[in-house]
């Protein structure tokens, strides 16, 4: 324990590397900036070693700092999550996630349960993109989200690109054969999705149809319900079609299947301080279940 610094000086060195500057430091741990400056030359002094650069308009890390950063704000982390889960363990935080309302309902829904058992600390307040003007972005901790990649910087991180398949109930998609015998039939469109069959019609040098009544929707979820009463074939994302598929409630028709052109992205954080350990197991799991 003789090499364990002064934890108060470890928390200014935290601060002051994660933002780069003894000012924006000294404001989020309530000191002043000539307290956290005196902080660090200490830590630095007991070092001998410099762990900053101090530039004009802000800090830079030297060789030494960059390598120490890492384990300092791994070990604060560790400490404060082992804190709230040892000492505070009613004091569950509570993860707000945004996602598409199809995507929230047909995949992350059904896996909530796995997360719970394996998270019983963190609770998780999942909400649908439908209802986004109620709820400010500051107050979402994860953000997913569904779209072409010109739609996100190049911070948004890729979780998985998307498929779309023709499907219908199991009664109507027996009498299909080919694609000329799909487009003969109601199509169902989506909303915002139209381009999907045009798409398909081209990938089998067919034309659109004409002369046949098409269903729209605005979600994916009408979608598959219209598709499972028989009143026509719906286009729908291959991951969101699959629980109704396992269930036999729908049958893909064909083997067909085309890039949607787009897919699910997490959007980074909005605030300037690290993740939360309960934020990064949420975004880890959200990881795994697009994998």
């Amino acid at each position: 324990m003789s090499d364990l610094p002064n934890l108060v000086w470890l928390r200014a060195f935290e601060a002051s590397a994660r933002l780069r500057s003894f000012t924006a430091a000294a404001e989020e741990l309530g000191l002043s900036q000539a307290a956290v400056s005196h902080q660090i030359r200490s830590l630095e002094a007991s070092f001998g070693v410099a762990l900053f650069l101090r530039r004009a308009r802000h800090l830079e890390l030297t060789a030494l700092g960059h390598a120490y950063y890492p384990t300092v704000a791994q070990a604060l982390d560790d400490i404060a999550y082992s804190t709230r889960g040892l000492l505070r363990p009613m004091e569950a935080r509570v993860i707000t996630l945004r996602a598409p309302i199809s995507t929230a309902v047909l995949w992350i829904a059904p896996r909530l349960s796995e997360f719970q058992i394996q998270h019983p600390h963190i609770k998780l307040r999942l909400i649908s993109a439908i209802w986004a003007d109620s709820t400010s972005d500051n107050d979402v901790d994860i953000d997913l989200r569904l779209g072409p990649s010109s739609w996100f910087d190049r911070r948004a991180h890729l979780l998985s690109t998307e498929h779309v398949i023709p499907v219908a109930s199991p009664r109507l998609a027996a009498q299909l054969t080919n694609a000329r015998d799909i487009l003969s039939q109601n199509l169902i469109h989506i909303h915002g999705y139209q381009d999907n069959w045009l798409r398909f019609s081209k990938s089998h040098e067919l034309d659109p149809k004409d002369g046949h009544a098409d269903l729209l929707t605005d979600t994916s979820l009408a979608a598959i319900e219209m598709a499972a009463a028989g009143a026509g074939v719906a286009m729908i994302m291959h991951r969101y079609a699959q629980a109704a598929l396992d269930q036999g409630r729908i049958t893909r028709v064909k083997d067909f299947e085309i890039p949607m052109g787009q897919g699910h992205y997490l959007m980074p954080t909005t605030g300037s301080g690290p993740n939360s350990a309960e934020e990064m197991h949420v975004r880890d799991w959200i990881t795994a279940i697009f994998s």
